[in-house]
């Protein structure tokens, strides 16, 4: 119980957008497939979560963010993990809907492309936004002199928009550009990052060229 509520405590947006996406999950109408259930249930989730994050990040400033990251949260590899793990779990639910796809037409398949579409790049996201703040959280959590990251300028305490070009660099480049990686720590984040986002960018081309086949084939 204890345990359960530093969680709730420590990730208020990340629980409460996870409860509401159960809730929309569990109320969608029965006749729907378990797959396409739970991917709406898991897009309400991420959706939601992302957006709460976004307002977050634009009324936030580096203050803000130095106070956020250096909170004591002994559940931050734990959400990492389990928060990566539903992502890589929705590609089996995608994987799974996109078998189904084949015995629907006109608007019902557009609807399954739409959903398939929309779970993939809403969970390529959340990755990128779980890890900035996982970043913010090892390099204010280190001693000022033993930083795990080193920015260009010799920048001492980087904001969300530092964080965030450090994350979706890796995503989309698999590098890390200009922010140098000086600590064992962040160098097996990184490496996390950048298998789950390999995996990720390979489903997208993946599902993007089953989506074309199938427009094709009609």
């Amino acid at each position: 119980m204890h345990q359960r509520n530093r969680l709730v405590h420590s990730h208020p947006r990340l629980m409460s957008a996870l409860l509401f996406g159960t809730l929309i999950g569990v109320a969608i109408p029965l006749h729907l497939s378990l797959a396409a259930k739970a991917l709406i249930g898991w897009n309400v989730a991420v959706w939601t979560y992302l957006v709460l994050v976004a307002w977050l990040m634009m009324r936030g400033n580096n203050q803000s963010m130095l106070k956020l990251a250096r909170q004591e949260d002994s559940n931050a590899i734990f959400v990492l993990v389990v928060m990566s793990l539903g992502a890589v779990l929705s590609l089996v639910a995608i994987v799974i809907e996109l078998a189904s796809v084949t015995q629907t037409a006109g608007g019902a398949r557009f609807l399954h492309y739409l959903l398939t579409g929309t779970t993939v790049m809403g969970s390529w996201l959340l990755l990128g936004v779980i890890y900035t703040l996982h970043y913010a959280h090892l390099f204010y959590r280190a001693p000022a002199d033993r930083r795990p990251l080193r920015f260009p300028e010799e920048l001492a305490e980087p904001g969300y928009a530092d964080f965030l070009y450090f994350s979706f660099t890796i995503a989309v480049a698999a590098q890390t550009s200009d922010i140098s990686v000086v600590h064992t720590s962040m160098r097996k984040a990184v490496l996390a990052q950048s298998v789950l986002s390999f995996v990720f960018n390979a489903a997208i081309i993946g599902m993007t060229i089953n989506i074309a086949a199938g427009l094709v084939g009609n």
